[in-house]
């Protein structure tokens, strides 16, 4: 064998050589690398607090990096948080409703969908006409949740939150005024306390706006009532005509105005009374 044939020999043992002992070498560290897989599962597995452990700083360290990236804390939940649902799962009135006062009152559809879902489910509850209590937040506050009149009347149904304090106390207290949902309730309860101690709708929205005791309510109850027959239409609800009311008190309650204005938005109800 000539000279050049035994470099040539020599360089392909030289190189099986080097390749046999990289597959050796990889072969052993794969084996040590499930070996160490292994014994680390079996040890979170009898050590559960370990495991936990581990996720939690593994989630708390990709929290930081997407915290660095964007520039401000997230929160996964927030959606779980908001008042708000997809109008076009509501049933097929209740979707009429909540897109035509999105329109009227350029609100965003999906908060309103979620108010007009809460209305259906405490009007069957209390027996009260969905579309009416729709009727006077729209009066009330446009579906303003943050609402505030100059007398302090708050939210959505524009109650007079240091006058009802007590009704939010099952809401955590009296800052659930603007809480769109908690709002609602409580306003609800009021006006069923004004309707019962009116002895009927038109006196009871009177009482609602604090004008049971002046001579006229500034045609609050025509304009709650009419709002209450037009989402009756849309709704495809029977409505006979559009109500006429006398805008005047009862004359059982017609008596010198007070000091309260028949502007204030809510109604002045003791919860003692």
């Amino acid at each position: 064998m000539t000279a050049s044939g035994n470099a040539i020999a020599s360089a392909r043992t030289f190189a099986a050589d080097v390749i046999n002992g990289f597959l050796e070498v990889t072969h052993n560290g794969f084996a040590l690398l499930g070996l160490a897989v292994a014994f680390v599962a079996i040890a979170l597995s009898a050590r559960p607090d370990l495991r936990q452990a581990g996720e939690d700083e593994l989630r708390g360290w990709l929290h930081e990096r997407r915290v660095a990236e964007v520039g401000f804390p997230l929160e996964p939940t927030a959606s779980e948080r908001a008042v708000a649902i997809n109008p076009k799962k509501l049933p097929r009135e209740q979707a009429a409703v909540a897109f035509w006062l999105s329109k009227k009152y350029r609100v965003a559809p999906e908060p309103l969908a979620a108010l007009v879902t809460e209305a259906y489910e405490i009007g069957k509850r209390t027996k009260l006409d969905p579309t009416l209590i729709l009727a006077i937040i729209a009066i009330e506050s446009s579906f303003n949740p943050f609402a505030q009149s100059s007398v302090g009347a708050q939210g959505l149904m524009q109650v007079m939150t240091s006058v009802h304090t007590d009704k939010y106390e099952g809401f955590g207290g009296q800052l659930a005024a603007f809480d769109p949902v908690a709002n609602l309730r409580v306003g609800v309860k009021v006006l069923q306390e004004c309707i019962a101690r009116a002895g009927s709708l038109e006196g009871g929205l009177r009482y609602y706006v604090g004008a049971a005791n002046l001579p006229h309510d500034g045609g609050y109850a025509a304009k709650v009532l009419a709002e209450h027959f037009r989402l009756r239409q849309v709704a495809g609800r029977p409505a006979a005509a559009t109500p006429v009311l006398s805008t005047k008190a009862p004359a059982a309650t017609e008596v010198a105005p007070t000091a309260k204005s028949a502007e204030e938005k809510v109604a002045l109800l003791d919860s003692d009374a």
